[in-house]
């Protein structure tokens, strides 16, 4: 197993947030995690980054124990909602930041973002400054940022969300297509439904800091308390 959640809790004050999650991820596959605002996800991938700590638990990262190893050291990438990319740096000189850090030869670094370039259709805006992109096109630089330095695990905290519906549903469609040619493994938390099914190879539900996870997305689909089958009858009667 590529990552394995064993009985994660983190309490805030009085609130307990997480409530002894487990989660086993397979190599090479997107997980899902739906839940309203509030409900723990964003937590849940703070502390498998290692950006929070957690009470109780512990986090195995092919079969390595980094429950207490520090964010830098875990080679994980975190993908928030904004793009956070350097204003001051080309397209191409914030996709080569990462390799620059880890002092990689010139060569490869330009081998390397030519390719990532190409790979997400950003040849032609590879001497723009951010300002001059779209949102979608800042979230492709965004994803071949964290690709270019093969990390071994991605946390995607609703990273489309302010987009438009167009751009957002191009981008889903990017990732799958990227999610198979880098064989990516990520969870991708998110609030909408449609998103949640069309993004995870697998899909779990996250509810007052409890994450139930499915072994069928027809177990999610039947389960009431995700709403997919009142959402179906809901477009069926406009239909």
């Amino acid at each position: 197993m590529f990552l394995q959640i064993n009985k994660i809790a983190k309490t805030y004050g009085d609130k307990q947030v997480l409530q002894e999650i487990n989660l086993s991820l397979p190599f090479y596959t997107t997980m899902s995690i739906l839940g309203k605002s509030g409900c723990g996800k964003s937590t849940l991938l703070k502390i498998i980054a290692g950006l929070e700590q957690q009470d109780s638990g512990e986090i195995l990262l092919q079969n390595k124990n980094i429950s207490t190893t520090p964010a830098h050291e875990r080679s994980i990438v975190y993908l928030f909602q904004e793009a956070m990319l350097f204003p001051h740096l080309t397209i191409a000189a914030n996709l080569a930041f990462g390799l620059k850090v880890r002092k990689m030869d010139k060569e490869i670094i330009t081998e390397k973002v030519a390719a990532i370039l190409k790979a997400l259709d950003l040849e032609a805006h590879a001497k723009k400054m951010p300002h001059q992109l779209s949102g979608g096109q800042k979230q492709r630089v965004a994803f071949g940022r964290a690709l270019i330095v093969n990390p071994p695990l991605i946390l995607l905290d609703e990273p489309f969300s302010s987009l438009d519906v167009e751009t957002r549903a191009s981008m889903q469609a990017l990732y799958k297509k990227i999610a198979k040619e880098f064989e990516i493994t990520a969870l991708f938390i998110t609030h909408d439904l449609k998103e949640a099914l069309i993004m995870g190879d697998q899909i779990a539900y996250m509810e007052g800091g409890v994450l139930q996870v499915y072994d069928k997305k027809e177990d999610f689909i039947h389960d009431q308390k995700t709403g997919v089958l009142e959402e179906m009858d809901f477009w069926k009667e406009l239909g």
